[in-house]
């Protein structure tokens, strides 16, 4: 691409929605946070739930508000789990939820869950509900030309890490080949990375998935070096705070372990002041491994296609820059050595069938 169309296809990135189709590999996108609001709506209904009936009121207790301030406890309040009655409800949620991730221009995505959002207001069986999760979400990402992976999530404000464990461990005989990962989400402050380490030396030692840590969104850097060194994190969850840390960012920079950030998502749950000094530019410039990702689209009420729109506005990333970034997601994927030679062909072929669309 010559230096001038280079110029011309930069602008036409946000001057003609082009970055709905542009191809992205996404690595943080919570499934909770992804739901289709219209299916949620017809559940609270179905269910008779106490929401609102009002649909724009409905989207109001769903989504948090545009152009709000930053809220940690108002984002939090958005998060419900008593949208099912059935595993039909789950199953429907799911499926409606997933097929339209391609609209974002999602090429490939590990997609996380926590099997315990979904089971605890019925007591629904942990495994019967992973399995039904992910056949939900093969069928609608077939449907769509979607290619996924999972990342089974534990929260730390929910579960021991004796609990973690137990659930682990029958998990492992499901023996589902799309299931790539395991993460810790939830409370960083009050259940430090420090508790869970049994259990994610367990995780290491089995040797079936990789290891994704949330650490470092809203608390300092010393929790991501435990994430790193205690509970073998091959990725961080957000990490916004190794900007302060130079060490630690050459310690991310000589091991390959990749900030997976969220722009939005950092600004709404007031992790970062705002979004227009985000550090994700000073650090992928610095060559500190980074990724982008939504975090919680629905719940943001903004897609991952806002986070690219802010990130090219506030930072002036280049189409290169973008294409670069994706390609290095791929390599922080929890894909194996072949499938991610497969998954840069395929992409490659994505981004030219791009060009060709729109140049």
């Amino acid at each position: 691409m010559s230096a001038i169309i280079q110029r011309e296809f930069n602008k036409s990135l946000l001057e003609n929605d082009l970055l709905y189709t542009f191809p992205k590999i996404e690595l943080h996108r919570h499934l909770e946070g992804t739901f289709d609001i219209d299916t949620l709506y017809e559940l609270s209904i179905k269910n008779d739930l106490d929401t609102p009936r009002d649909k724009a009121l409905f989207k109001e207790y769903c989504q948090f508000p545009k152009d709000h301030e930053s809220d940690f406890l108002l984002f939090l309040a958005k998060f419900h789990n008593n949208w099912y009655r059935s595993l039909d409800d789950v199953y429907k949620v799911v499926y409606n939820s997933v097929i339209k991730i391609v609209n974002e221009g999602v090429h490939y995505i590990e997609l996380r869950f926590s099997p315990e959002h979904f089971s605890l207001e019925n007591d629904f069986n942990r495994l019967d509900i992973t399995r039904l999760v992910i056949e939900a979400a093969d069928a609608a990402a077939k449907a769509s030309g979607l290619k996924i992976k999972y990342i089974l999530t534990f929260n730390r404000g929910k579960q021991t890490a004796h609990e973690m464990l137990e659930l682990y461990k029958k998990m492992l005989d499901l023996n589902i080949d799309s299931i790539v990962g395991v993460d810790l989400a939830g409370d960083e402050t009050n259940f430090p990375p420090e508790l869970f380490c049994d259990f994610f030396d367990a995780v290491n030692e089995i040797g079936m998935h990789k290891i994704d840590i949330h650490a470092g969104e809203v608390t300092d850097s010393k929790q991501i070096w435990t994430a790193i060194d205690k509970l073998h994190a091959h990725r961080i969850g957000h990490g916004v705070s190794t900007i302060y840390d130079e060490k630690l960012q050459k310690e991310l920079i000589d091991r390959r372990i990749y900030l997976c950030q969220c722009v939005i998502s950092n600004f709404q749950t007031a992790s970062w002041s705002d979004t227009a000094t985000h550090p994700i530019a000073r650090l992928f410039r610095k060559n500190v491994p980074v990724s982008i990702s939504s975090d919680d689209p629905t719940i943001q009420n903004a897609s991952l296609v806002d986070d690219y729109t802010t990130i090219i506005k506030n930072f002036d990333f280049t189409y290169q820059e973008l294409v670069k970034i994706n390609y290095n997601t791929i390599e922080a994927s929890f894909l194996t050595f072949d499938q991610k030679n497969k998954m840069k062909e395929d992409y490659s072929k994505a981004l030219d069938l791009f060009v060709s669309k729109n140049s």
